[in-house]
Order: C-alpha cells, then structure tokens, then sequence
C-alpha cells in the first residue's frame, strides 16, 4: 500500500503587488529586491480574507481534481503560521467551510516546513489503515504582521493616498523581511493505492538550538500582556530573522537530507528527476542545486511569482509543475524544505 497524490489545488488571492508597488512604500527598488532574493511579485490576500479562506480554495479544487466528494475526506492536516485565530486553528473552520463530516482535523506549526511534516503525517495514518484519504493544506496570509496600515491601501490599489515619510521611515525598517513573504495556498489529496507510485523514504529533523535563527518575539504568552502597543510600535510582530544564519543552514542542510534520502532509498541524487525546494529566497534554491550538482532545469521555480508563501510554497509548485506537464509516470521527484525551528526534510515520490 502506498500513499498517493490524487488531486492538488491551490488558492492565489487577488492582488498583484510588485517590486515597483513596494517602492512606493518604502526605500527599496525592483533590483535591490531580485538581486537579493529573485522575486519579482507576490500576492496579497483581501482584506478579511485569512489562511483558512484560502485553503478552502485550493482544497475545493484538490478534491474535485481526485473526483471525489467533501464527504470522502478522512482526516485533515492544515499547515499553517499564520492561523485565522490563536484558537481554534485552522482545522475545524475549514471543515465547517467545506462540509465535511464529523472528522479529525489536524493543525500542526512547522511554519516553512509544515507542508513536507504534514507529507509525514498523512503517510503515517495511511500505513497504519487508519485512514484511507487524508487532505492536506498549507495555507499563509503573512500581510497581517507587515505594518501596512502604513500603506497598504495603496499597495493593493484601494486607495492613491502618497504615504508620509514617516510612514515610509517605518516601513523601510522591516524591508529586509517584508518584500519576501506573499500570501496563498496549496492542497493535495493523498489516498492508499496499490502500485509502484507514491510517497517513498521521508527523513525530518528538528534542531531546536537554532530556534533564534528565526522567530517571531512579539505576541507570546511568555509576556504579560501577550501583545502590547509597545511590541507592535517596536516591531516586534514582524519575525527576526538572521539571513546569513539561514541561508548557510538551507544550502547546508537540505542537499545533505536529500542524499540522505536518496541513499535510503537505493537512488543517485543525479538520478532525481525534480527537485521541489521550499521557495524562499532563489539564491537558497540555486545554492541547493548546485550543491547537489543539478541542472537548473530539474529544480523548477515559482518564487519570482509568489514570494515566500511559506507552508504553501510546496504544494503550489507541485500543482503548477502537474499543471505544466512536467511531472511524467514513473518520475522521482523530492520534496525538501528547511524553516524555522529549525525544521529541515525531504521526502521522495514516485509519480
């Protein structure tokens, strides 16, 4: 028995926002952005428009695609870091939204990570027979911690009012983190089939010393007040990040688990057909390919699009790459990832 994709789906919210819209905002330019992390746009959500609402979306489409019914989903994973509540998570509303029955729902936080986690976790309840058809959904809405009250009317095109400079002072103070992150969503359908194709050897990890490398110090129930004016007018609901930390532990960590993974399982890393990399920055990604020593063409990309949509990079690459024609029967593709936790991994699978 193995576990198999069956539908994917994705849910891109509305609003193209460009390099030369975030200028507008703040002191950046469409080159010191792509020559630092090769993303062109991003998408951002509505207004009231959350991570469930997105990942309803490209569920509806997961579940259509494997031609099945709301009603024959067993059990939900739904990856998020960007929850629409501290509580509930995002696993009952989105049983509600769809009409599922009365299943389990899963919310796990493994934030850039959570899709190839949750890869784990839909294998692991189909290998036990407990349940026969998992959807799994990574869904982020990460406009909610930008400061764009400062301007972000503008930038989705509701509103033409010129900033102030010291709006624009402020804004340019989280640039570094902000012109990454976009919104969206990705859902896949993975049921027990019988045959050769399906998920294959998955290796995850957690190093929990570099948990600084990334984090978000605001909002935390350490404090008291959890959330304060204080810690919004000093950032502090904007995630810290160490860049130089990340990007050596990425082009490090994720080449050395795909070997991992490949040994494991009898392949040359030479003989991978794809290699679907979390999209973070692209230099992480070509820094990962040519670890590996991959052509370009076998690590396929979409961060210029969408920037960092976190849990959902993955099952948005893996849809366009179905939707492209890319992906052929009997091809080895890995999955891989590395976020905050850290939490790194790869998983291979058989088309």
């Amino acid at each position: 028995m193995r576990s198999v994709i069956t539908g994917t789906g994705i849910g891109i919210p509305p609003h193209v926002v460009t390099n030369e819209a975030l200028a507008r905002i703040m002191d950046t330019s469409d080159e010191w952005i792509r020559v630092r992390s090769g993303i062109q746009e991003r998408r951002y959500a509505e207004p009231g428009q959350g991570s469930t609402d997105l990942g309803v979306i490209a569920s509806r489409q997961a579940i259509a695609d494997a031609g099945l019914a709301p009603s024959d989903i067993d059990v939900v994973l739904f990856a998020t870091m960007t929850p629409d509540f501290l509580l509930p998570g995002n696993g009952p509303l989105l049983q509600a939204a769809l009409g599922l029955r009365d299943i389990p729902t899963f919310d796990i936080r493994q934030q850039c990570s959570g899709f190839l986690y949750g890869l784990e976790l839909a294998d692991l309840f189909i290998q036990s027979g407990r349940y026969q058809r998992v959807l799994l959904v990574g869904a982020e809405v990460h406009t909610a911690f930008m400061p764009w009250h400062l301007g972000w009317d503008t930038l989705i095109g509701q509103s033409n009012r010129e900033i102030t400079e010291a709006e624009r002072a402020e804004n340019t103070t989280v640039r570094d983190r902000t012109v990454l992150f976009g919104d969206g969503a990705g859902a896949v359908v993975i049921e027990a089939r019988d045959g050769a194709s399906g998920l294959g050897t998955i290796r995850l990890h957690t190093d929990g010393t570099g948990a600084g490398v990334l984090t978000m110090p605001g909002v935390s129930f350490k404090r008291r007040p959890f959330v304060s004016h204080e810690q919004i007018r000093a950032g502090e609901t904007v995630p810290v990040m160490s860049g130089k930390d990340v990007f050596r532990s990425a082009v490090t960590l994720m080449p050395q688990v795909i070997r991992e993974v490949c040994e494991a399982s009898g392949l040359a890393v030479k003989a991978l057909d794809l290699v679907l990399i979390h999209q973070a920055n692209l230099r992480i990604i070509e820094g990962v390919q040519k670890a590996l020593g991959l052509p370009p063409e076998k690590v396929p990309h979409n961060i210029e699009r969408y920037g960092n949509t976190t849990a959902a990079t993955l099952p948005i690459l893996f849809h366009e790459c179905r939707q492209q024609g890319l992906l052929r029967p009997g091809m080895n593709i890995v999955f891989t990832a590395l976020g905050s936790g850290l939490h790194w991994g790869a998983a291979l699978y058989c088309v």
